[in-house]
């Protein structure tokens, strides 16, 4: 159970950032997606601020655009539903390069679009300067349900030994010379996915009885216990703090609300 993993979201630093401890990095990025979410879709210039405070992060954390914006493809379902608003949408309709848009649609597809585009960039730069591990040992700390944390915990250390058992079925299918190349080889890859549910079906149950036999009582235990400073939770803190600002600048200037 302590072996090592391979996340390809993790970016390996000694920054301060990837120093400072999970659980504050994790109320910092829920804060700050409250924030966002919380912000009228009228306000564009507030949303560029939230834009360059990540990056801020980003910079401080050494995260290179580039390696956060290859992992964003997690956001392609709502880019692709965003775009459909304005053409689906009902209402007032606008014509923009010879297609006739719906106004509702355009501003609906701009707030899923920032506000969605802020939160995954946000996640990404935790992902990245937080190992899986840690982020699971600051879910704890903050008191998340045992059960799902422990979950998630058994599903990342074995999530590695799933795909290499994947891995080995598709070597040995290629070394007797299938290639699944239309859809008559479906029944194979299906019977494929069975053996493999079986397969980790029958390593959950052996993992369990070894984890009784070592006196498992249904709760994992604290191996490493993540405190935090004063100092640390301020320096979280500045990244909410600072956009609620911002906001209720905006707010009070322009009397969105």
């Amino acid at each position: 159970m302590g072996a090592g993993h391979h996340h390809q979201i993790y970016r390996r630093d000694d920054t301060f950032v990837h120093r400072l401890p999970p659980h504050c990095k994790l109320l910092a990025v829920v804060a700050f997606a409250v924030v966002v979410v919380a912000t009228p879709r009228e306000l564009f210039a507030v949303f560029g601020v939230y834009a360059l405070l990540l990056a801020v992060v980003a910079a401080a954390a050494r995260v290179p655009p580039g390696f956060v914006l290859r992992r964003m493809v997690i956001e392609v379902p709502f880019v692709v539903f965003a775009v459909a608003l304005p053409f689906i949408g009902l209402g007032e309709r606008v014509s923009v390069a010879g297609m006739s848009l719906s106004v509702a649609g355009l501003w609906a597809a701009w707030n899923i679009l920032a506000k969605a585009t802020l939160g995954v960039v946000a996640s990404m730069l935790l992902a990245a300067t937080t190992e899986p591990r840690m982020i699971l040992l600051g879910a704890q700390r903050l008191r998340l349900p045992s059960l799902l944390v422990q979950i998630a915990m058994f599903m990342l250390r074995y999530l590695d030994v799933i795909l290499g058992e994947m891995r080995r079925m598709r070597v040995a299918r290629e070394s007797r010379g299938f290639a699944a190349r239309d859809v008559r080889h479906i029944p194979v890859i299906a019977r494929s996915a069975g053996a493999l549910f079986i397969r980790s079906y029958e390593r959950g149950e052996r993992v369990h009885l070894a984890m009784l036999s070592r006196g498992y009582t249904g709760s994992m235990p604290v191996i490493q216990d993540v405190r935090a400073s004063a100092r640390q939770w301020a320096t979280v803190a500045l990244l909410p703090a600072v956009a609620l600002a911002v906001l209720g600048a905006a707010v009070l200037g322009t009397g969105a609300l």
